[in-house]
């Protein structure tokens, strides 16, 4: 899933806007202002298309997470952990080592 802006697409198929998509356990559904993505893998994200997003992970994979987010299991310590496994001192560092091109 794709989401610049308010313009979305799933495998490079365009999602029109206020249009509900499900598909292979993706939903995207249109809540005014905002878009919400939905998989069957325990992952929500919404987004006002501007500034804002929100990530919401069941709580089935507490403990099991990485990336921006952290690793969900409660522990500060571990919360800039990097691809890598080690952990940043710095968000800035820690966010740069997630970027793709």
């Amino acid at each position: 899933v794709t989401l610049r802006g308010r313009n979305v697409s799933v495998n490079g198929a365009v999602v029109p806007e206020g249009q509900p998509y499900l598909r292979s356990g993706i939903t995207v559904t249109w809540l005014g202002d905002w878009v919400a993505v939905a998989s069957g893998l325990g992952v929500r994200v919404a987004s006002d298309g501007h500034q804002t997003v929100t990530v919401m992970v069941d709580a089935e994979l507490r403990g099991n997470a990485r990336g921006l987010c952290g690793t969900y299991n409660d522990d500060p310590a571990d919360d800039f952990q990097r691809p890598r496994g080690d952990v940043a001192a710095f968000a800035s560092s820690f966010g740069n080592s997630w970027k793709v091109p």
